[in-house]
């Protein structure tokens, strides 16, 4: 079974920084895309940061310049180091990685799976 555990949300106060943490865990062939988004009260879940197996990256304009995706291959871990952090920016954050499991026939199923999500909270 394959879960995305993520850490290090909490409070914190505006034009600080943050890190978040995401690492999967479980039996997996391979993990191609990894990445990150998230839903504050009464929004839609909002895509923030995206990172391939091979580095590169993506981010959505709101949080370009801000933010920045990492990824460690070996550990199977996905951060967001997040600068300059805003009001706006309070939201539950949700790590995503698009997973590969090899099945009993030797092909490999790939599946997007997320973590349970991890709250941030910007307030003085």
């Amino acid at each position: 079974q394959v879960q995305l555990v993520e850490s290090g949300g909490g409070l914190v106060q505006p034009g600080g920084p943050l890190r978040l943490s995401c690492a999967a865990a479980g039996r997996f062939y391979s993990i191609d895309s990894m990445g990150w988004s998230r839903q504050a009260p009464g929004q839609q879940r909002e895509f923030l940061a995206s990172i391939s197996s091979g580095g590169s990256t993506n981010y959505a304009d709101s949080v370009k310049g801000r933010f920045t995706i990492s990824r460690d291959n070996a550990k199977n871990t996905v951060n967001l180091q997040m600068n300059s952090l805003k009001p706006e920016d309070a939201a539950v954050y949700y790590c995503n990685a698009d997973i590969g499991i090899r099945l009993s026939d030797g092909t490999v199923q790939h599946r997007d799976y997320w973590g349970q999500g991890t709250r941030v909270t910007v307030s003085s």
